[in-house]
């Protein structure tokens, strides 16, 4: 409950009913002082996005470890005990993507490494530059040799090539409209950046839009739920509200388990902290994959072999569309990089 100072007037700001406790019968406004300090609107902020203090670390908690618990209450009518579905998914969703984007991404690390100034001692001031730009000479070319080889190496060699082809080649031998826009896109990305460039740039936008990816996909996965069950006992909406609390469910224990790397790292050199990493990482993710099988179990109230035969179904078929999903999303953001 808030703690700020109740207004001495009895008279609400918001509807102007009167009110004889802290909240107004009529509207359920907070009768309190108006202005706030920043510290207020901090703290006031996270407790009205997460209901910090009754209700998030139980959402939390029975998430993680009570598959369709959250799911239950919530159509039961158990609504102000737990966060909001909708609410809770967007807020772990925030988070998630958020520290993924604030860990420093360090792909280049080895190519940054290379391009440093190589130390040498020596006397003879010209033999000591000579050596530095045959070192130099050597770095490059092998960071063009490692861009020319992986990914740059596919397809055509460049635009011109591939348009030159397109215009006076057989028509046996050209591509196809679609095939054609593809290849040139491709080209224009090979052309206009390197392979560091390309990994990074796509990493970023592939994560920075995957949310989005993920949002579009949950009403597809609640569809094949509503079409593997009763149309009469159960309605879209509460699959919804199912397909919600297991996504929430995935991204929140994606970002233990990548907290838990990200902090276990620096120390990975050590044996049994890596042995402890791929301990976490395998139990974590086969809580995953078997999450699901309870909480279908549990929630439609099916036995377990009609339930077990659906839920692997289901599962199976939402495994292909999201690979390929991902996959359109991936050759997307691909051929889109600037």
């Amino acid at each position: 409950m808030s703690k700020s100072k109740i207004r001495n007037d009895k008279t609400c700001l918001n509807c102007r009913y009167v009110v004889e406790n802290r909240f107004c019968p009529n509207c359920g406004q907070e009768n309190t002082d108006t202005r706030k300090t920043f510290h207020h609107l901090f703290i006031h902020f996270f407790e009205d996005l997460t209901h910090y203090e009754n209700a998030f670390w139980r959402t939390i908690k029975n998430l993680l470890f009570k598959p369709s618990a959250l799911t239950k209450e919530y159509l039961s009518g158990k609504r102000l005990s737990y966060l909001a579905p909708v609410r809770l998914y967007i807020f772990i969703s925030f988070i998630t993507f958020l520290l993924i984007a604030i860990f420093p991404n360090t792909i280049n690390s080895n190519e940054n490494a290379l391009k440093k100034e190589p130390k040498v001692t020596t006397k003879n001031k010209f033999l000591q530059n000579t050596i530095i730009t045959k070192n130099d000479s050597v770095i490059e070319n092998q960071t063009n040799s490692k861009d020319d080889i992986n990914i740059l190496s596919f397809g055509y060699e460049s635009v011109e090539q591939l348009d030159s082809i397109q215009k006076h080649a057989p028509e046996s031998e050209k591509l196809s409209d679609f095939n054609y826009w593809m290849n040139r896109k491709i080209q224009i990305v090979k052309k206009n950046n390197t392979q560091s460039e390309i990994i990074e740039k796509f990493i970023s936008s592939f994560t920075h839009n995957l949310p989005k990816v993920l949002f579009v996909f949950m009403p597809i996965f609640a569809f094949f739920l509503w079409l593997f069950h009763s149309k009469k006992r159960w309605y879209y909406f509460d699959h919804g509200i199912f397909t919600l609390h297991y996504f929430s469910f995935l991204l929140l224990l994606f970002l233990l388990l990548f907290l838990i790397n990200k902090g276990l790292s620096p120390f990975a050199a050590l044996g049994i902290v890596s042995f402890i990493q791929i301990v976490i990482n395998v139990i974590g993710t086969a809580w995953m994959i078997y999450y699901f099988f309870p909480a279908h179990h549990r929630f439609y109230g099916e036995t377990r072999l009609i339930s077990f035969i659906k839920s692997s179904l289901l599962f199976f078929i939402n495994f292909i569309l999201i690979i390929i999903i991902l996959s359109i999303f991936a050759i997307y953001t691909f051929i889109n990089l600037h």
